[in-house]
C-alpha cells in the first residue's frame, strides 16, 4: 500500500465496516483492472542490495530514485516523519512505494484494459531508467532475493515497517523474509455486487495455487537453489497464520461483507496512526479500539482510516478491499506482469469464462483447497487436487481465457485483443516449464553454479 490513510471519521457501528466494502460495488460499471509490481534493485557494480541513503562509495539510493522520478514525473510525494517513501499520482491514481528491503513498487493505476497496463508499465521503466543508469541500478525480476542474507538486505526509514519487522517473529518463523526478502505482482479487479463479490472472491482463491505454479519464480536464496519453485509462497505459510491463507470461511453459506468484516475484526493489529504517529499496539484487538478499550490508547476510538490501514496489514492469498486483490504470484519479466493482468481480466471479466473455470474446480473441498496450497511452493505444476494436475488445469483454462479475451474485444492500434498477453503463460503450459524451472536449468547449466549470474539473465 502505497501511503496509509487518513480519515477521521469514527465509526459508531459495525453496520459502518460493512458499508465501507459496500461503497465498492460497480453495478454499473464501469469494470477495471490495476496491477502492482515490486523489483528488488541492486548495485550493477558488485551486485550489493541498495540502501535508502546509498552507502560510502556511492551517494545513490533509493532515496534517490525517488526524488529523480519525482522531478520527471511530478508525483506528489509520500513521507514518514520527513522522510520521502513515495510518490502518488493525484491525477492517474498510480504510485511508487517502497516495501520493507527497499523493493521498488508501482502500484499501477485502474485501466480498462491489459494494453493501458503496459503503456503505463512502459512509462514506468522509461521515468526510471535515467536515475538508475547514473546510478549503476539494476533491478531483479525474480521473486526473492537469489543471494544476499536478511541480515544484509537494507531497512526502509517507514515507522509501520519497523512495528512488523518487532511483531513478525513472535507469530511466524519467516516473516521478516517476507517483509525483506520477497517481490511478487499482484492484480486488482472489480465486483458489481456482493453476490459477485462471493462468486469472484470463491473463484479467486480455488486458482490461486494455479497462478502461484505458473507465475512461480523464487528458487534460489542464499546463493543456491531453495528446493523450491516458489519460495516466496512457501514463505508466506509460516508468516503469520492469523491473517493469511485460504480463508475457507469464504466458502460457507453466508458468505458476504459481514462475513469478512467479522474475520478482518479478528485480526490483530499492527499500529493505530495518529497525525504522523504509528502507534505500536501490535497484538491488540481492532474491537477493543471500535469500543476505546484499547490498552495502549486510553478512550481512543477507531475511525475509517483505522479500518482502511488494518485491511491492508491482512495478508490472505486473495484479499478484499473496496477491490478484490490476486496476491499469489512471483514477480516476473514485464512479460509476465501483463499476463497477469490479462489472465484476470479474462478470468473474472466474461461471465462464460467464470463460469466455466468454476465448473472445473467447484468440486473441490476446503482440504484439497489447502493441500494444493501446501504443496504448490515446492511441486509448481505438478501440484494435484482430486487426481487433477494444476498443469492439467491450466491446459483447460487458458484456452478459455483467450476466447473470453476475443469476445471482450478490448483492442490495441494494430487491432489485437488482450489475449497477446497470454503467450508466456500458453508457453508454459505447453512445456510444463515455469521461470522457475528455467532458471533452475540455467543455474545448472550455462551458469555452471554461479549466482551472481541472476544479476545479469534475471533483470529487468
Amino acid at each position: 500500500m502505497a501511503r496509509d490513510v487518513n480519515d477521521e471519521h469514527v465509526i459508531s457501528s459495525r453496520d459502518e465496516l460493512v458499508g465501507w466494502f459496500e461503497a465498492g460495488c460497480k453495478p454499473n460499471g464501469p469494470f477495471r483492472i490495476g496491477t502492482e509490481h515490486e523489483k528488488i534493485p541492486f548495485f550493477r557494480i558488485d551486485d550489493r542490495p541498495v540502501p535508502y541513503g546509498g552507502r560510502g562509495d556511492c551517494a545513490c539510493g533509493i532515496g534517490s530514485l525517488l526524488n529523480a522520478l519525482r522531478a520527471a514525473q511530478g508525483w506528489e510525494p509520500i513521507e514518514d516523519e520527513g522522510v520521502l517513501i513515495g510518490l502518488y499520482d493525484p491525477v492517474g491514481g498510480g504510485a511508487i512505494s517502497l516495501e520493507p528491503g527497499g523493493q521498488f513498487e508501482l502500484s499501477g493505476a485502474p485501466f480498462g484494459n491489459t494494453h493501458e497496463t503496459a503503456a503505463e508499465l512502459d512509462a514506468h521503466f522509461a521515468a526510471l531508467a535515467p536515475a538508475a543508469q547514473s546510478c549503476g541500478i539494476g533491478f531483479l525480476d525474480l521473486g526473492m532475493s537469489p543471494m544476499w542474507r536478511r541480515a544484509e538486505t537494507p531497512v526502509m526509514p517507514k515507522q509501520r515497517y519497523g512495528i512488523m519487522a518487532r511483531y513478525m517473529p513472535k507469530v511466524g518463523s519467516l516473516g521478516l523474509d517476507m517483509m525483506f526478502r520477497t517481490s511478487t505482482v499482484q492484480t486488482n479487479i472489480d465486483f458489481a455486487s456482493e453476490a459477485d463479490m462471493v462468486e469472484k472472491m470463491r473463484l479467486g482463491l480455488s486458482l490461486q495455487p494455479l497462478i502461484t505454479a505458473l507465475f512461480a519464480n523464487s528458487p534460489f536464496t542464499d546463493g543456491k537453489p531453495n528446493g523450491f519453485l516458489s519460495m516466496r509462497s512457501l514463505i508466506w505459510t509460516d508468516t503469520d497464520a492469523a491473517r493469511t491463507g485460504m480463508l475457507p470461511f469464504a466458502f460457507q453459506p453466508g458468505m458476504g461483507f459481514e462475513a469478512y468484516v467479522d474475520y478482518a475484526l479478528d485480526v490483530p493489529l499492527y499500529f493505530v496512526k495518529r497525525g504522523d504517529v504509528y502507534h505500536d499496539v501490535a497484538g491488540a484487538s481492532f474491537r477493543d479500539l471500535l469500543a476505546g478499550k484499547l490498552a495502549a490508547l486510553p478512550g481512543e476510538r477507531a475511525t475509517m482510516s483505522d479500518w482502511a490501514n488494518h485491511l491492508s496489514t491482512i495478508f490472505p492469498e486473495v484479499r478484499l478491499k473496496r477491490y478484490i486483490e490476486m496476491r499469489g504470484a512471483d514477480v516476473g519479466p514485464k512479460s509476465h506482469i501483463l499476463a497477469l493482468t490479462a489472465f484476470c481480466a479474462g478470468l473474472f471479466y466474461d461471465a462464460q469464462v467464470s463460469a466455466a473455470a468454476w465448473d472445473l474446480v467447484k468440486h473441490w473441498n476446503d482440504e484439497d483447497r489447502a493441500a494444493l496450497r501446501s504443496s504448490v511452493p515446492r511441486e509448481g505444476l505438478a501440484a494435484k487436487a482430486a487426481g487433477v494436475s494444476l498443469l492439467d488445469l491450466a491446459r483447460k483454462i487458458l484456452p478459455m481465457i483467450r476466447e473470453g479475451l476475443e469476445r471482450r474485444s478490448r483492442l490495441d492500434a494494430s487491432g489485437r485483443s488482450e489475449a497477446i498477453y497470454l503467450a508466456p503463460l500458453e508457453e508454459i503450459a505447453a512445456s510444463g516449464e515455469n521461470l522457475a524451472s528455467s532458471r533452475l536449468a540455467l543455474y545448472h547449466g550455462a551458469w555452471s553454479g554461479d549466482i551472481k549470474r541472476a544479476f545479469v539473465d534475471c533483470v529487468y
